[in-house]
């Protein structure tokens, strides 16, 4: 583990916190995968699940991952305490989205840029506002939709300027575990090839959920996704599906009743048959526009954490229940 003075002082403040949150005599917790920092190789610290899953799969028992975001907690409004600030500072490595969780993105400029690892760093990310990402080619023909904003309204730039839900691309995916492997391979060389070795098992994984999504919905009747907020541009662009949104990536951004009636009429006039909602958020209005149309509410998982309302219990079955709610609602064959 790397101890810095500057870590030692900032953590100082923060000690008697940390034993009141059940912190042991060194100071330190157990990972996410039950792995306590003072008996790992690495530790490494994420905010949101998808990060934290590569991260346990590819560093196994000998690395403690260090989740943020408590277990069924809106990922978007993490504050983090004392003690999770000195457990950034102390991490190996920081693995995150910048603008996805401004408070982890604060902890990192303050405490542990040279630890930071930033997927915008590793992969091309779409833009915020909607517009075609930054290099990243898919191996689908172009949607047809080719002028047209996905998005019902202006978007809230809180994420700043990439849209951060990568992990719903299989693709990114796996480009994301073969950089997270080689940089936990460069903190700890004895691991290395463990490490890359693990990445390719997650890549192949990766690549078999990729390859039942192009089969899955390859021949569908209907081909529009909508969803409470348009964290699935990832998933409908690289599978040629149209991503019809109330609210913006910002989950919390109220629609306005302009904006549900506009959607309750596509809704009605495309005849589509489902309005998505997700288990971190209310589904009001979803059931709202359900009751303007003949529409059913279900439940489609952006993969921002996982709860008991979410298809699967980790990333690949979460995937897997999105793919099969996907063919469902859009009569797929």
């Amino acid at each position: 583990m790397r101890t810095r003075t500057s870590v030692r002082a900032a953590a100082l403040g923060t000690a008697i916190a940390m034993i009141m949150t059940g912190c042991g005599s060194d100071g330190e917790t157990a990972g996410g995968n039950g792995v306590s920092p003072a008996d790992a190789d690495l530790t490494v610290v994420t905010g949101v699940y998808p990060l934290e899953w590569l991260a346990q799969e590819i560093g196994g028992d000998s690395t403690a991952v260090v989740q943020l975001t408590e277990p069924g907690a809106e990922p978007h409004d993490l504050e983090l305490s004392g003690r999770q600030i000195a457990e950034t500072s102390e991490a190996d490595i920081v693995f995150y989205v910048e603008g996805l969780q401004p408070a982890v993105d604060e902890a990192v400029a303050q405490e542990a840029e040279e630890a930071s690892l930033d997927v915008a760093d590793l992969v091309s990310l779409r833009p915020a506002d909607g517009g075609e990402d930054d290099g990243h080619e898919h191996d689908h023909e172009g949607d047809g939709h080719e002028g047209e904003d996905d998005h019902a309204h202006e978007e809230d730039h809180d994420h700043g300027p990439h849209d951060p839900h990568f992990w719903l691309d299989v693709d990114l995916m796996a480009e994301t575990a073969q950089a997270l492997a080689e940089r936990m391979g460069e903190a700890h060389p004895e691991g290395a090839d463990t490490y890359r070795q693990e990445a390719e098992r997650v890549t192949d994984e990766l690549a078999a959920i990729g390859e039942e999504y192009e089969e899955g919905l390859s021949s569908c009747e209907h081909r529009e996704v909508v969803v409470g907020h348009t964290a699935f541009s990832y998933l409908t662009d690289h599978y040629d599906l149209e991503q019809l949104g109330v609210s913006g990536v910002d989950p919390e951004t109220e629609p306005s009743p302009a904006q549900i009636a506009a959607i309750a009429d596509v809704v009605n006039e495309r005849d589509i048959s489902t309005i998505f909602t997700e288990p971190l958020m209310p589904a009001e209005t979803a059931d709202t526009i359900a009751a303007e149309t003949d529409a059913r509410v279900e439940v489609l998982d952006p993969l921002e954490g996982v709860t008991d309302q979410s298809p699967g219990d980790d990333y690949p079955s979460i995937m897997r229940g999105n793919l099969e709610a996907l063919t469902t609602a859009l009569s797929c064959e």
